[in-house]
């Protein structure tokens, strides 16, 4: 409707136009002074009133661009005066003045909470630009974690401490990495990450710096704390019996040195009591070795290996353990030529361990069976696993399993899960347990 408006208002003045331009022909034509003379009058009349007719809508049109060039989206634009056309104009205008409005004021309301959320998290954000250093954004959480005033620029940073600069904004890290920062008199254990992105012609670079000191010392404290436990549980549990045979040979002698007459030394006596201690302090000494065992591993060789090659050796190696135990020892290999990256020796022994276990835990179960596996993940990573039908882990030593010295077998020294851990965070992996009462366990080396 407003549009057939506009159309008959303009089709009416360029009509209007029309028609004194021939008036005005004919004028000078005929020739008539009064034709020339209206002609020429109603023409000019009608060309202003064309002129300004559409102008008008040009200028309104002009007004509003001129607002959107400078963001004014508070102005208002009379909606109850003038042309119908026009007024329809404004009503425009102001429709998409208040959708911007709304969109700027939910983006606003969006960036506020996000801003917040940034500043309440304990992780330490900073955004830059790369070209200028000028800083976007920086939460208070960085500004804490290196004791920094608010800072504009990061060149501030470079003339107070250059070492934190480099390897804060020089230093690309394309993964996550540890970092030791050094403070004023002290240094501080962060993980570090960082990204570049374009926008509006600007490289900007996005940093995020974790304190994780806090955190590796009380893990370090928890972890001190369960194995000080176990190692004087298990010390304990070899000096007690030590001590009071000991004394209580001692007794013996100290009595027969009293009354060599009536109180003789019981020689086979003396001697069960001495290889007791013996034995004792022998197991006592084993313990010891086996903590220093623990440590051995510092580092790993990797090779590519097949796995088809692994798990050859490890059949060969586990032929003596399964002569007299009814346990089927299957090796699931989907891709024979699958290549790993690993040290051979190391894993072979981790995988020894994983299958012994598997073979205790089958002990009491029909048809016990043990199937090791390698493969891709979904994640692009090598697996192996080792999977038993046996009576699982309880649930509640299931998180105590890898604590050295933990063990729940009589005869077990208990470090055989920890060195396998051990053994995995040096491949730069980790090991995982799933278990189930009714189905055994599985774990997972994960490369």
């Amino acid at each position: 409707m407003t549009y057939k408006s506009y159309f008959f208002s303009l089709t009416l003045r360029v009509l209007g136009l029309l028609i004194s331009l021939i008036v005005l022909a004919f004028g000078i034509a005929l020739p008539n002074t009064y034709a020339l003379i209206g002609g020429s009058i109603f023409s000019l009349i009608a060309i202003y009133n064309l002129y300004r007719f559409v102008l008008k809508r040009f200028v309104e049109m002009d007004d509003f661009f001129e607002s959107v060039k400078y963001r004014d989206f508070s102005r208002w634009f009379v909606e109850n005066k003038g042309p119908q056309d026009v007024r329809e104009l404004h009503k425009g205008f102001n429709l998409v003045n208040k959708t911007i409005k709304a969109i700027d004021s939910e983006r606003q309301a969006q960036f506020v909470y996000l801003q917040k959320i940034l500043e309440m998290v304990n992780i330490g954000i900073i955004a830059y630009n790369v070209e200028s250093g000028d800083v976007l954004w920086a939460n208070d959480s960085l500004l804490k974690t290196l004791d920094f005033p608010s800072f504009k620029n990061i060149s501030f940073v470079e003339k107070r401490r250059p070492k934190i600069y480099d390897e804060l904004f020089e230093t690309y890290h394309s993964n996550t990495a540890s970092v030791t920062l050094e403070m004023r008199q002290e240094t501080l254990k962060v993980l570090i990450s960082d990204t570049v992105f374009e926008m509006e012609e600007h490289s900007f670079k996005l940093i995020v710096l974790q304190n994780i000191e806090e955190t590796l010392n009380r893990n370090e404290s928890e972890a001190w704390k369960k194995l000080l436990s176990v190692m004087t549980h298990e010390i304990m549990n070899s000096i007690a019996p030590i001590t009071s045979l000991a004394e209580t040979l001692q007794t013996d002698i100290q009595k027969s040195l009293d009354n060599p007459a009536t109180e003789k030394l019981e020689l086979e006596d003396m001697n069960a009591g001495l290889n007791s201690i013996k034995k004792r302090s022998q197991g006592l000494m084993k313990f010891a070795k086996t903590y220093r065992s623990l440590n051995k591993v510092t580092h790993v060789n990797k090779t590519t290996i097949k796995a088809s090659d692994l798990f050859e050796n490890i059949s060969e190696l586990m032929k003596p353990s399964l002569e007299n135990k009814n346990v089927e020892l299957i090796f699931d290999l989907k891709d024979p030529n699958l290549l790993l990256e690993i040290d051979s020796y190391l894993i072979e022994q981790v995988l020894i361990n994983l299958i012994l276990n598997a073979l205790d835990a089958t002990e009491q179960v029909a048809n016990p069976k043990v199937i090791v596996s390698a493969n891709i993940g979904h994640n692009g990573k090598a697996q192996l696993r080792v999977k038993d039908n046996g009576t699982g882990i309880a649930e509640e030593i299931i998180d105590s399993i890898f604590v050295p010295f933990f063990s729940t077998k009589k005869t077990g020294s208990g470090i055989g899960l920890s060195l396998c851990k051990q053994i995995m965070l040096l491949h730069g992996g980790k090991i995982q347990i799933q278990s189930n009462k009714d189905s055994g366990a599985m774990v997972s080396l994960i490369f």
